[in-house]
C-alpha cells in the first residue's frame, strides 16, 4: 500500500488532500505540532473506512521533521508522497513584527519544508518514484505588506520547486506546488486545490508540472 505523509496537517487544505490521496487506497498519515488535532482528523478518516493515523511534529524544528519523516518510512516501508502543508500565519506589518518571531516563522514555513524534502528525497530518490508537494500561496507573486512573514515563506516554496524540480525529475520523482492566490475558508475551495494535488501526483512522467495555480472562489 502507498504511503502519503501530511506534515501541518489542519482541516483545511491538509485534510482535504489527505482524503483525496485516501479516496485512492493510499495509507494516510497525518501530523501536526497538536498531535490531538491530528488525531481527530485521522479518526474521521477512519471513520470513513480509510487508514489513516496521527503524529506529532515540530515543523520548525528540522531534527523533529527529520525523526518523523525516518519513522514514517521505517513504519511504512516508504513515502510515497510527502505533502508539505506547514504555515506560520502571522498578520503583522515589518514595524509590528517581533523581531525573535520572524526566524521562528521562516522556519516554519520555508525551513521545515526545506527539511521535510531532504529526509524524504534520499529513498525516493533511490528508488527512483515519489512526489514531494508543497502548498504554495499567491504571496510568493505579490507579497503582502501584513503578512510578510508568509509572503517571504511562500517565495521560498516557490523557489524550493523550482530550484529543484528538473534534477529530482530526471531521476523520477516529482516536485511540485499548488500555489493558491488567496486565503482558502470553503471546503469547496481546499477540495479543489486537494484535486490538483491529485492531478499533480498522477501526470505521467513526460507530462509533468512543477506548479499549478488556483484562486479560491470562497
Amino acid at each position: 500500500m502507498a504511503t502519503f505523509l501530511s506534515i501541518g496537517s489542519g482541516p483545511g487544505m491538509g485534510f482535504a488532500t489527505a482524503e483525496r490521496f485516501a479516496r485512492e487506497g493510499f495509507q494516510i498519515v497525518l501530523s501536526a505540532r497538536k498531535g490531538d488535532k491530528a488525531q481527530e482528523l485521522a479518526d474521521q478518516l477512519k471513520a470513513k473506512g480509510y487508514r489513516a493515523e496521527a503524529r506529532t511534529v515540530d515543523a520548525g524544528n528540522p531534527e523533529s521533521v527529520a525523526a518523523l519523516v525516518s519513522e514514517v518510512e521505517s513504519a511504512f516501508c516508504g513515502i510515497d508522497v510527502l505533502h508539505f502543508n506547514a504555515a506560520s500565519m502571522r498578520n503583522q506589518t515589518l514595524a509590528d513584527q517581533p523581531r525573535e518571531s520572524f526566524n521562528t516563522d521562516l522556519a516554519v514555513n520555508i525551513g521545515g519544508a526545506m527539511a521535510a524534502t531532504q529526509a524524504a528525497a534520499t529513498k525516493m530518490l533511490a528508488r527512483g518514484s515519489g512526489s514531494v508537494l508543497l502548498t504554495g500561496g499567491g504571496f510568493a507573486l505579490q507579497p503582502h505588506p501584513e503578512y510578510l512573514s508568509l509572503s517571504i515563506g511562500k517565495a521560498g516554496i516557490r523557489a524550493l520547486a523550482q530550484g529543484i524540480f528538473e534534477t529530482f525529475k530526471e531521476r523520477g520523482v516529482h516536485v511540485a506546488t499548488v500555489t493558491v492566490a488567496g486565503f482558502v475558508d470553503t471546503t469547496e475551495d481546499a477540495t479543489a486545490v486537494a484535486e490538483h494535488f491529485w492531478q499533480l501526483h498522477s501526470q505521467p512522467s513526460g507530462s509533468w508540472e512543477v506548479e499549478v495555480m488556483y484562486t479560491p472562489k470562497g
